[in-house]
């Protein structure tokens, strides 16, 4: 129990760091969105946006004394959220919730892509969103697949293409590069020239992955032991970097 609240501690911090830099970026208020994929909260334009099992809060920590601006409903089952320029999105066991956020106060629901029931984390980048469906704990009735959304129309939202996978979790994205952790199973790497059509580059099978961040073309992993760091500048082969292991 100790190995775990450890790990997520660490991996909290990294997220937040992330996040921060994302807010931060003078281009839009969410940026790119470089928090990990399983991540319950963002920051965005003074705002903090977290996720419970069924709704989703907004606090005000433009200031030194956060406020609590709003709480809203959405349902059982919420698991992640991601942000993606005047966006979020917001997975659940059951689909994806498309959030307008230009009033970063007062996000608007857009839409909902409905699945199967199973765990799902998202990503985000251009006209696609990258989900990840997964049977396991709480999601025994679920799928393990890659599913590619096509979003160019946030408010109706059309799946593209679901890909079979071993037990997905966590994912990232960095223009032609997809990164998948397949949990027990590894880490995959692929080539995303053509959005809708993935092609596997490497497989990774030596290592327990939970989920990535991406930052700098350095790729930074959460896994069984501990928390892994790849340099991915070269998209053929990730070069482990560091690991900061968990006993």
């Amino acid at each position: 129990m100790k190995k775990t609240q450890l790990l997520y501690c660490i991996w909290g911090l990294i997220c937040l760091q992330s996040c921060q830099q994302t807010a931060n970026d003078s281009v839009s208020p969410f940026g790119n969105g470089t928090g990990g994929s399983m991540a319950r909260f963002t920051l965005g334009d003074g705002y903090l946006y977290t996720v419970g099992n069924s709704n989703m809060s907004i606090f005000d920590i433009k200031n030194t004394s956060p406020q609590k601006i709003k709480t809203i409903n959405l349902g059982f089952g919420l698991e992640t959220i991601y942000p993606y320029k005047d966006m979020l999105f917001i997975g659940s066991n059951t689909g994806m919730k498309i959030f307008n956020s230009q009033d970063p106060a007062n996000p608007v629901l857009l839409s909902t892509y409905t699945h199967i029931l199973s765990c799902d984390p998202v990503v985000v980048q251009d006209n696609y969103a990258y989900v990840t469906l997964r049977s396991g704990t709480g999601c025994q009735r679920g799928v393990n697949s890659l599913d590619i959304v096509n979003i160019s129309n946030p408010s109706s939202p059309i799946l593209v293409k679901s890909i079979p996978m071993k037990n997905p979790h966590g994912l990232a994205v960095d223009g032609k590069n997809l990164f998948i952790c397949e949990g027990s199973f590894g880490l995959k790497s692929f080539d995303l020239s053509d959005p809708v059509n993935p092609v596997e580059k490497e497989f990774l099978t030596d290592v327990v992955s939970y989920d990535v961040i991406l930052n700098q073309q350095k790729l930074i992993v959460t896994g069984q032991n501990g928390i892994y760091q790849y340099d991915y500048s070269d998209p053929k082969t990730l070069k482990l970097l560091s690991k900061i292991p968990i006993e």
